[in-house]
């Protein structure tokens, strides 16, 4: 007799007849009525093919099968309940944040050891992609995005103004010594990029220079490796090049940042109430954030324009 050829509702329904004592009790547990109990019963000891219960005068009373199949089927439901239960609290200690793969590698990555330090229950889980994530029809919690903030049905909370600027290798910074000289440098080319150089020009209050064709790629990520490599100039921000200048893979060749209209959001739902987990994380961040700005405004001397 294969287990596969019971319905799991009518063993549920013998173990909790036994367990309450009755089937109006049984019934109000499993969210029934008593005659769908009834029915449940009568047809798993056809499938049994013997009684489970004595149909007696004050009610039914397990037979001695019905008593060593009732403590096994007892035992068996507190396993799948302690399952589900297990499955319940992973879900709820795990944090799912969706970010950019470029701040998930070269930003985020680097500082998720403090918060374990600092939340050691929670289980993170990264969602890298570029795509914003409805936390309503997923299971992200919340999402790091770059933008205007104007994405209608979610909850979007500024995290950090973007600002850009020009980096390069040491080796490259040392024939800068003006704007112009841009112009006998190798641009790297983010194809995909959010942001223009003009802008910059602007906030330097310089004319545009044309910079020599260099490598083009369509992650930023690999612009940055490629800088970093020395094959000429990018044009960065804060969260992707925060760390490489502080250990001086890169430096700023000027000393002028320009505010993007661009923005770092918090990005959650506008429905759902926010978890501890959530909450704290996001404190979290902000500490980071504010820590990655502070370097921005001393160690890296970059005043805005």
């Amino acid at each position: 007799m294969s287990l596969n050829s019971f319905h799991l509702n009518g063993l549920r329904a013998l173990e909790t007849v036994a367990r309450r004592g009755s089937l109006a009790e049984a019934a109000r547990e499993l969210g029934v009525s008593p005659s769908a109990v009834s029915q449940q019963i009568n047809r798993a000891e056809a499938q049994l093919g013997q009684p489970v219960f004595e149909r007696l005068p004050g009610g039914l009373r397990p037979t001695a099968f019905g008593r060593d199949l009732i403590m096994r089927l007892g035992s068996g439901f507190r396993e799948l309940e302690a399952a589900v239960a297990l499955a319940d609290r992973s879900k709820n200690c795990t944090l799912v944040v969706s970010v950019a793969p470029a701040l998930a590698s070269k930003w985020l990555l680097p500082r998720l050891s403090r918060h374990f330090q600092r939340h050691p229950e929670v289980l993170l889980r990264i969602d890298a992609t570029k795509q914003l994530v409805d936390p309503d029809h997923s299971d992200v919690d919340v999402a790091i995005r770059m933008g205007t903030g104007n994405w209608p049905g979610l909850r979007a909370e500024p995290l950090l103004p973007t600002e850009i600027f020009p980096v390069c290798a040491p080796s490259i910074a040392a024939s800068l010594r003006s704007v112009g000289d841009l112009a006998r440098t190798w641009l790297i080319d983010d194809e995909a990029s959010l942001f223009r150089w003009e802008d910059w020009f602007a906030a330097a209050g310089e004319a545009p220079v044309t910079m020599l064709p260099g490598a083009r790629f369509t992650d930023p990520m690999l612009c940055l490796d490629s800088v970093i490599a020395g094959h000429g100039v990018m044009l960065a921000w804060q969260t992707l090049a925060a760390d490489a200048l502080a250990d001086g893979r890169l430096v700023m060749p000027f000393p002028v940042r320009a505010r993007s209209p661009l923005s770092h959001w918090l990005v959650t739902s506008a429905t759902r109430r926010e978890s501890r987990k959530v909450t704290d994380f996001k404190a979290w961040l902000r500490e980071e954030i504010a820590t990655t700005v502070l370097r921005f405004e001393t160690d890296f001397a970059a005043p805005r324009p």
